[in-house]
């Protein structure tokens, strides 16, 4: 008599996309949640609204500088384990912004968030381990699109608590969500065997840190501090000198804690270049329209929406990512992932061509952040999969860490040049510095011009090639080994 078929395996399998996925959009709600209660949050702690513009700057620079590091954890340790850790992170800094009032703590608590930065890469990289090529285009499209989706549900969410509830319920919920996808990533993910076995690089990852910290702060304090001050140039040069001394020690490195070689090599570098300049174009929807939607209506162009209604304009994009993530997937299949990148990026170009034809009525408004959101699903869906063709199995989490990397490093470019053309592009209403319409287009138009940017650093990615899966047992094979696999054709 036959034995019957156990459920428990199979349920798990098919989990493992909708649990990833879920992860994703958590880390980006997580993101999201804290940029309603920013005008606010001045006086519910007493700082001011410059230390309190940490509580955003602390996510970026923990999320950056950890994200590469994780995701090369992920690869010598298992990325289960450390896929889980990070959103443990994740959750107990929910929990202590839940606790506390005081900004110094939340502070640390969103700097401890940062490391769920992390969970798109090494969830792409398990998916790359587990599912079978026919079904991993779809789901690591998927994967790619929870930052935009989880972004945009997460902004009216906030934005609702704020208003009807203590700020401190937010965090609360929150830290429950995080807590139910620490136990689900837990139980429905199966640790993979694919390992890159060695020493893990702390050298590499200590000069990493200190370089991103250093650049990414200049970028991000240069408008406040000033672009001139001897802090701002003391950073620029202070990242400049930290990070050639650490991409001379990583060249020499048995085991690097950032393979160069696959950074150099045309299909993997342009493949970077094109993430930051996407993450640059794509973020300035994001910037741009919260702002112009609640600009008094003083201006001219301004429609006063409250926080609530600012976040709903938003949504129409997260749906739309959501969307097409499968078509962005069917493109790729059929084309190839440059060609979605390339088109991708064609498309932000276009959405931006909206904004600047029409940014005063409210529907036109809405198109044009949707279309850039279509543009941006269709790019960020793209470049994971550029990433999996060109690198070996063993370092597809910490390749796609660095793709995430520049994606971060290009918002926060874009956040610094945005504020600096609104700042110059300003005009008093009611007695306060406000934006002028020809400001918000000039942003436009430059978030624009990157896309296209973006769109011309995909068409020069070399061809695609079929995925650079390694026929060695997992942790075999030396540095040339892996070097002669993906030598250009």
């Amino acid at each position: 008599m036959d034995q019957p078929v156990p459920i428990a395996r199979p349920l798990r399998e098919r989990l493992t996309i909708p649990v990833l996925a879920s992860g994703g959009i958590l880390m980006a709600v997580m993101q999201t949640v804290v940029v309603p209660l920013l005008p606010d949050l001045p006086r519910l702690t007493g700082a001011s609204a410059a230390t309190v513009s940490w509580m955003v700057t602390a996510t970026l620079l923990s999320g950056a500088v950890l994200t590469p590091v994780l995701g090369r954890a992920g690869d010598m340790y298992g990325k289960r384990r450390v896929l889980t850790a990070s959103l443990a992170l994740m959750t107990v800094g929910s929990v202590l912004c839940a606790l506390s009032s005081d900004i110094g703590v939340l502070i640390a608590a969103r700097a401890l968030q940062g490391a769920a930065a992390s969970v798109v890469p090494l969830s792409i990289s398990i998916l790359r381990d587990e599912l079978p090529p026919e079904r991993r285009g779809s789901a690591v499209a998927l994967m790619s699109s929870t930052v935009g989706i989880g972004a945009a549900l997460g902004l009216p969410l906030a934005a609702l608590v704020v208003q009807y509830a203590d700020w401190h319920t937010m965090f609360w919920l929150t830290s429950a969500l995080g807590a139910f996808g620490v136990t689900a990533v837990w139980w429905a993910i199966k640790e993979s065997p694919v390992r890159e076995p060695g020493r893990f690089d702390v050298l590499g990852a200590l000069g990493l840190a200190a370089g991103l910290v250093c650049l990414l702060l200049a970028v991000s304090q240069g408008g406040q501090w000033g672009w001139g001050s001897p802090r701002i140039i003391g950073l620029f040069g202070s990242a400049v000198l930290v990070l050639v001394l650490w991409w001379r020690q990583q060249l020499r490195a048995e085991r690097p804690l950032v393979d160069l070689r696959l950074v150099t090599r045309p299909r993997v570098g342009l493949s970077h270049v094109a993430a930051l300049l996407t993450g640059f174009a794509f973020y300035a929807n994001s910037l741009v329209t919260a702002q112009l939607v609640q600009a008094p209506k003083a201006t001219g162009y301004g429609l006063q929406l409250s926080i609530v209604a600012t976040g709903l304009c938003l949504l129409p994009g997260g749906v739309t990512m959501l969307l097409f993530s499968p078509v962005s997937a069917r493109i790729s299949a059929a084309r190839g992932p440059r060609i979605t990148l390339a088109l991708g990026a064609a498309v932000i170009a276009c959405g931006y061509a909206v904004r600047i034809a029409d940014s005063r009525e409210l529907w036109m408004i809405v198109l044009g952040a949707t279309v850039v959101a279509t543009g941006t699903t269709l790019a960020y869906s793209a470049l994971p999969t550029l990433i999996l063709r060109a690198v070996p199995a063993g370092q597809t989490a910490s390749a796609n860490g660095v793709n995430v990397l520049m994606r971060t490093i290009g918002q926060a470019v874009s956040s610094a040049a945005v504020a600096a053309v609104l700042v110059h592009h300003s005009s008093p209403v009611g007695g306060v510095p406000v934006p002028t319409l020809h400001g918000y287009l000039l942003a436009f138009a430059a978030a624009g011009a990157v896309a296209l940017a973006a769109c011309a650093a995909a068409l020069s990615i070399p061809g695609d090639a079929p995925a650079a899966e390694s026929t060695r047992p997992a942790g075999t094979g030396t540095a040339q080994d892996r070097d002669g696999a993906l030598e250009e054709a």
